[in-house]
C-alpha cells in the first residue's frame, strides 16, 4: 500500500525572495501608468453592460411569463367566442324557424280571416273588437314592409306575399260595407294614406293582385261620402293614379279608371281635381281608343261622364 504523499518543499534564497516582492510590488505600482484610459473605461462599461445584460435578461424572463399568459388567456377567450359563435348561429336558426312559423300562421289565419270576412255579419263582429283598430294599423304595416322588401328579394310568389295579399283583401272586405267603411274613416285614416302612398311605392308591372285589392279598398272607401272628400283632398293620389293608367297589367288599369270614375261623379268634388283630372285625360282618352274589353268600355264611360258634368257645369 502506498501512503499519502509526501509535500515538496522547494528552497528559495531570501535574496530572489525579495527580489520576487519588489517585482511585484513594482508592477502593483506600474500597471495603471501601462494600461490606457480607454481600456479601462472599456472594462467600465463592459461591467455596466453586464449589469444591463442580468437586468435585461430578468426582464425577458418576466416578459414571457407575461406571453405565456396572455397566449393562455388568448386560447381560453377564443374557446369562448367559439362556444358563443355556436350559440348565436343556434338562435340565429331558430329565430328564422320561428319567423318562417309565424308568418305561415299569419298567413293561414289572414287568409282564413280574409275569406269570412266577406259576409256583412263577420265584418260587424271583426269592428266590435276592442283590437279591431291595432289590426289594422299593422295590417297596414306589415303590407308597407313587405312591399319595401320586394327591392331586395323581388320574390312575389311567397308566403310573406300570400301573407301582405290576405291582410289586403280583408281590408277591402270591410271596406265593401257600409260600417266598415265609418270605421275606416273615423278611426284608420293612417291605413289608409299609407294605402295611397303603397300604389306610388309598387313598381309597374309588380305585385298585381295586391295593387287591385288596394285600388278596391280604396274604391270602396270612396262610396262613402266623408270618404269621398277626404280622398279628393290627398294629395298625389290623382297623380297616382294616372301612373297606373300606363301599367301594364289590365286589372290595375281598369280599377284606376274605376276609382277615378268614383272620385269625379260628385260636381263639387270634380271641381276640386279639376287639373288634376286634365292631367289624366290624355290616358283615359289613349285607353278608350287602343285598350280592349273592360279597360277600353271603362275610360269611354269616363270621358262621356266627364263631359255630361261639364255640360252640366
Amino acid at each position: 500500500m502506498s501512503g499519502p504523499p509526501e509535500a515538496e518543499f522547494f528552497l528559495v534564497r531570501r535574496r530572489d525572495l525579495e527580489r520576487l516582492t519588489t517585482e511585484v510590488m513594482q508592477m502593483k505600482e506600474f500597471l495603471p501608468q501601462i494600461l490606457s484610459q480607454d481600456v479601462l473605461e472599456s472594462v467600465q462599461r463592459l461591467e455596466v453592460v453586464e449589469s444591463a445584460l442580468e437586468e435585461r435578461e430578468l426582464d425577458c424572463e418576466h416578459i414571457a411569463a407575461r406571453l405565456q399568459a396572455t397566449q393562455t388567456e388568448c386560447l381560453r377567450t377564443k374557446e369562448e367566442n367559439l362556444a358563443l359563435l355556436l350559440q348565436v348561429s343556434a338562435l340565429q336558426e331558430r329565430s328564422v324557424q320561428q319567423v318562417d312559423f309565424c308568418t305561415q300562421m299569419g298567413s293561414a289565419v289572414c287568409t282564413l280571416l280574409w275569406g269570412v270576412s266577406n259576409k256583412e255579419e263577420t265584418v260587424k263582429s271583426i269592428l266590435g273588437m276592442d283590437t279591431t283598430a291595432e289590426f289594422f294599423s299593422l295590417a297596414g304595416q306589415t303590407v308597407s314592409n313587405f312591399v319595401e322588401s320586394l327591392a331586395v328579394n323581388q320574390d312575389e310568389d311567397s308566403e310573406e306575399s300570400r301573407f301582405a295579399l290576405a291582410l289586403a283583401g280583408t281590408i277591402t272586405n270591410v271596406a265593401a260595407v257600409s260600417c266598415g267603411r265609418d270605421f275606416l274613416m273615423s278611426s284608420c285614416r293612417e291605413l289608409l294614406e299609407k294605402w295611397i302612398q303603397l300604389l306610388g311605392k309598387i313598381g309597374a308591372g309588380t305585385c298585381g293582385r295586391l295593387r287591385v285589392l288596394i285600388l278596391m279598398s280604396l274604391y270602396n272607401v270612396s262610396i262613402h261620402r266623408e270618404g269621398l272628400v277626404w280622398m279628393s283632398r290627398s294629395m298625389g293620389l290623382l297623380s297616382q293614379l294616372q301612373q297606373l293608367l300606363t301599367d301594364p297589367d289590365n286589372e290595375v288599369r281598369l280599377h284606376a279608371l274605376r276609382l277615378i270614375q268614383s272620385l269625379v261623379l260628385e260636381p263639387d268634388v270634380l271641381h276640386m281635381l279639376w287639373e288634376d283630372v286634365q292631367q289624366c285625360l290624355p290616358h283615359i282618352t289613349e285607353l278608350s281608343r287602343t285598350a280592349k274589353s273592360e279597360v277600353q268600355n271603362m275610360a269611354v264611360e269616363i270621358l262621356e261622364e266627364l263631359r255630361g258634368l261639364m255640360v252640366e257645369g
